[in-house]
C-alpha cells in the first residue's frame, strides 16, 4: 500500500474516501473546475461572473456584523479599472491582502455599486495556460491545494505504469487519447479541449469495461443448465392468489407469467422486477416464491437490511398462513441456537422459504434444493454477491427488485445482463399525498403535526444528519431538540449509529404507536411499513436525491388515506434547489422522476451520479452519456466474439475476466 502522506490526519481523512493507493488518487476526478481566464470588461452585466488581475490599492478593512465577517479593499485591475472588493467570512484575508501586491480575484459584479463579492481569490497572476484549477471533492479539513500536489505526485509516481485497456483498434476508430494522457489532461488542463478529450477516453474504458463484466456474467448464467424440472403452471398459485384480500394488476399478473415462463427454461432465470413504492413488486416476488414450493424447491428472500428482511417476514407469515409453506428468518441477530436450527432445517428441506439478509450466503448455510433467489434493493448488493447466493443451489434462478423507477430505454442499456418486468399500476387506489415545499420555521409544520396527532395519525421527521453541526444543517439531535418540548414522550429517535436491538426496539414501539413521532435518518427510506402515518417532514430536503426524497415519501399514505409530506427548503434563491423539489410537489409519478432528476444532474459533476437504483460510475453520466453506453454494447459484443483475432480484444478480455474473479475472491474472503 501506498504511503500517500507524511500527514497521519491527512492519511486517515483520504481512507474515509477510500482512498489507499496513487491509482486511487488519480482516479478521483475534479467535480469542477474553477476558470480563472480573464473577463473582458468592456461590457460587463450586472451579477455575472467576473475574473479581474490586478493590484490592491487600499489597506484591508474588517468589518464586524453581528452575524458576518466582511474585509472591504480597494483595487485596480490590469485594464486600469478601479473596484471595490468585499469578501464575506473570510477575515485571513487581513493578513493576505497587501498593498501593491498583484492578485487574481474571481467574483460577482454589483454593477450599482461597482463592487466584486469575492468568490476565490488567489494571489500574483494566473498564466492563461494554468487558468483552470481543478477543484474536488473533499473533506471539509482536507486543503485543496494539498490534493493538488498530491494528484501531481501520484502522476508522477505511476509514470509509464498506467494501462490503456481500451484496444487499439477502437482508440483508432473514435480518435481517443491513451489513458495516462487523458488522466494528466483531467487533472493539468490548459483548456477546456483538454478535458473533453480526455473525459471522451475516461467514459469509453468505464462503459466497455462495464457492459464487458455485464455480458461475460450474463454468458456464465446461460451457460448454467438447469436439471430437468416439472413446468410450473400459474394456475398452480391459484389458491395463493384466489386468498388475497385484493385483486392483481394486470401488471403483476404480466410480471407473475413472465417470471414463471423465465423460470421453465433450462437456462438461468436472471431478471430484475422494477417499480414505483407501492406498485406491490414483493406480491409477485411472493407469488415466484410459492410456485417454487409448489415444484418441490426451496426459496430465499435477500434484503440488505435486517429491518427490511424482518418486514418480508412478517409480510410473507400473513400471505402464506393459509397455506402449508414452511418459512424462517435469518439475520445476523438470529440467536445462535435459532441459526443452528435455521442451518439443519434448510438442509434436510424442512424449510420452505428463508427470508434473510447476507446471512443467507455465509458458508454454514445450505440447501437442501434451492430453485429460486430473490433479491431485494438489489443495487445494494454486488453483482458477484447476488451470484453467491444463487451459487447455494443447483443454478438456482434469480429475481431481483428495484423500488427505484428506471426508465425502460435507460434500464434495457444499464442492464444489458438483465430481463426486466416493470410495474407501472398501482394494486389499490393511487395513494393521496399532497407535497409541499416550507419554510423550515414555518408554523404550518407544527400545525400539520398536531393535526395528525389529533385524528390518531403517525409522523415522520427526517433529517440529513445524526449529530448536531456547525453549518446550521439540521440533524436528528436538533429537531430532537426542536420537538421534544413540545412532545415530550411522543417522540422517539431512530438512526444508523444507534445498537441494532435499540433500532428495534424504537421500531417496534413506533409500529405499535407508543410514539407517535419518529425523529430519522433516511435509514426509514426502506422496510418499514407503518400504515397509519400520515405525515412526513423532511428537514434540508435538497441536502437529498429525487429518488431518495421519492422513496422516503412513500412510507406515508399507505392506507390510502390522504397524507402530506413537508419538504423543508432555506434556500428559496436557489432556483436549482427550488425547481428539483418542486418536481416532488407536482408528481407522485416515480418514473417521471426518475428522469427529471437525472436530467437535472447533467454533466456538471465530472464525477458521475450516485443515483439510488443505478450503477454508480466514476467517470460516466448515465443520462449525458446513454449514447456511449449503446455504443459500447455493439463494441463488447464485437470484442467477446473477436478476442481470438486480435490481441487487444482478448486482452482486455482476459482483464474483465480477472476482474470478476478477484471480486468473486475479495467477497469469499470477507
Amino acid at each position: 500500500m501506498d504511503k500517500l502522506t507524511k500527514s497521519p490526519r491527512l492519511n486517515y481523512l483520504l481512507h474515509q474516501m477510500d482512498i489507499w493507493t496513487y491509482r486511487d488518487v488519480i482516479n478521483h476526478l475534479p467535480r469542477r473546475y474553477e476558470n480563472f481566464a480573464l473577463t473582458d470588461t468592456s461590457n460587463i452585466e450586472d451579477r455575472s461572473r467576473i475574473v479581474v488581475m490586478g493590484e490592491a490599492v487600499s489597506f484591508p478593512k474588517l468589518n464586524l456584523g453581528r452575524k458576518v465577517k466582511s474585509v472591504i479593499f480597494d483595487f485596480i485591475s490590469s485594464d486600469h479599472k478601479y473596484y471595490k472588493v468585499i469578501a464575506y467570512n473570510r477575515p485571513y484575508l487581513m493578513k493576505m491582502i497587501e498593498l501593491k501586491e498583484t492578485y487574481t480575484i474571481i467574483g460577482m459584479y454589483n454593477k450599482s455599486k461597482n463592487e466584486i463579492d469575492v468568490i476565490n481569490i488567489v494571489k500574483g497572476k494566473i498564466d492563461e495556460g494554468n487558468a483552470l484549477k481543478p477543484i474536488y471533492s473533499l473533506p471539509k479539513d482536507y486543503p485543496n491545494h494539498l490534493f493538488v500536489s498530491l494528484v501531481k505526485k501520484s502522476l508522477e509516481e505511476l509514470k509509464g505504469k498506467i494501462i490503456t485497456h481500451v484496444p487499439y483498434f477502437y482508440l483508432n476508430k473514435y480518435r481517443l487519447i491513451d489513458k495516462e494522457k487523458a488522466l494528466n489532461f483531467v487533472h493539468n488542463p490548459h483548456n477546456l479541449e483538454e478535458i473533453r478529450q480526455a473525459l471522451r477516453y475516461l467514459k469509453y474504458e468505464e462503459a466497455l469495461l462495464f457492459s464487458l463484466k455485464n455480458k461475460l456474467i450474463r454468458e456464465e448464467n446461460r451457460s448454467l443448465k438447469k436439471y430437468k424440472k416439472e413446468p410450473i403452471d400459474l394456475s398452480l398459485c391459484e389458491d395463493l392468489i384466489n386468498s388475497l384480500p385484493y385483486t392483481l394488476t394486470d401488471d403483476q399478473k404480466k410480471a407473475s407469467e413472465e417470471i414463471i415462463e423465465d423460470m421453465n427454461q433450462n437456462s438461468l432465470m436472471y431478471r430484475m422486477l422494477q417499480g414505483d413504492v407501492g406498485s406491490g413488486k414483493t406480491l409477485v416476488s411472493f407469488i415466484a416464491l410459492y410456485a417454487n414450493y409448489k415444484r418441490g424447491d426451496q426459496g430465499a428472500l435477500m434484503a440488505p437490511t435486517d429491518s427490511l428482511a424482518r418486514q418480508h417476514y412478517q409480510n410473507a407469515l400473513e400471505i402464506f398462513k393459509n397455506t402449508k409453506v414452511r418459512i424462517a428468518l435469518l439475520v445476523g441477530a438470529t440467536k445462535p441456537n435459532e441459526k443452528k436450527q435455521i442451518y439443519d432445517d434448510l438442509k434436510d428441506g424442512y424449510l420452505d422459504i428463508v427470508i434473510g439478509t447476507h446471512a443467507l450466503f455465509t458458508k454454514s448455510v445450505n440447501y437442501s434444493s434451492l430453485g429460486l433467489v430473490v433479491i431485494d434493493e438489489q443495487h445494494r448488493f454486488g453483482v458477484n454477491q447476488r451470484l453467491a447466493l444463487a451459487s447455494k443451489g443447483d443454478s438456482a434462478d434469480i429475481l431481483m427488485m428495484s423500488a427505484t423507477p428506471i426508465p425502460r430505454s435507460l434500464a434495457s442499456t444499464l442492464y444489458a445482463d438483465l430481463d426486466i418486468s416493470t410495474l407501472n399500476s398501482f394494486p389499490s387506489q393511487k395513494k393521496i399525498i399532497k407535497t409541499k415545499i416550507v419554510d423550515s420555521d414555518s408554523p404550518f409544520i407544527f400545525k400539520c403535526v398536531d393535526r395528525s396527532l389529533e385524528i390518531n395519525k403517525q409522523v415522520y421527521v427526517v433529517a440529513p444528519l445524526i449529530d448536531f453541526t456547525e453549518d446550521g444543517r439540521y440533524s436528528v439531535d436538533s429537531l430532537f431538540a426542536r420537538y421534544y418540548p413540545r412532545y415530550k414522550d411522543k417522540v422517539a429517535i431512530l438512526h444508523g449509529k444507534m445498537k441494532a436491538e435499540e433500532k428495534e426496539e424504537v421500531l417496534n414501539r413506533f409500529m405499535r404507536n407508543e410514539v407517535p413521532i419518529l425523529i430519522s435518518t433516511q435509514v426509514i427510506e426502506v422496510g418499514i411499513d407503518v400504515r397509519n402515518a400520515n405525515l412526513m417532514v423532511i428537514y434540508d430536503a435538497s441536502n437529498f436525491g429525487l429518488a431518495s426524497l421519492h422513496q422516503l415519501r412513500g412510507r406515508i399514505g399507505r392506507d390510502g388515506s390522504p397524507s402530506a409530506c413537508l419538504l423543508t427548503c432555506d434556500e428559496i434563491d436557489d432556483e436549482k434547489a427550488m425547481e428539483r423539489l418542486k418536481i416532488l410537489e407536482d408528481s407522485l409519478d416515480g418514473f417521471h422522476i426518475a428522469e427529471e432528476d437525472m436530467r437535472l444532474r447533467g454533466p456538471g459533476e465530472l464525477n458521475g451520479t450516485r443515483q439510488s437504483g443505478l450503477p454508480s460510475f466514476a467517470f460516466l453520466n448515465v443520462i449525458d452519456d446513454l449514447k456511449v453506453f449503446i455504443t459500447v454494447r455493439d463494441d463488447a459484443e464485437n470484442i467477446i466474439k473477436e478476442k481470438e483475432n486480435n490481441k487487444g480484444f482478448k486482452f482486455i478480455y482476459d482483464h474483465v475476466k480477472w476482474m470478476i474473479d478477484k471480486e468473486e475472491e475479495n467477497k469469499k474472503d470477507k
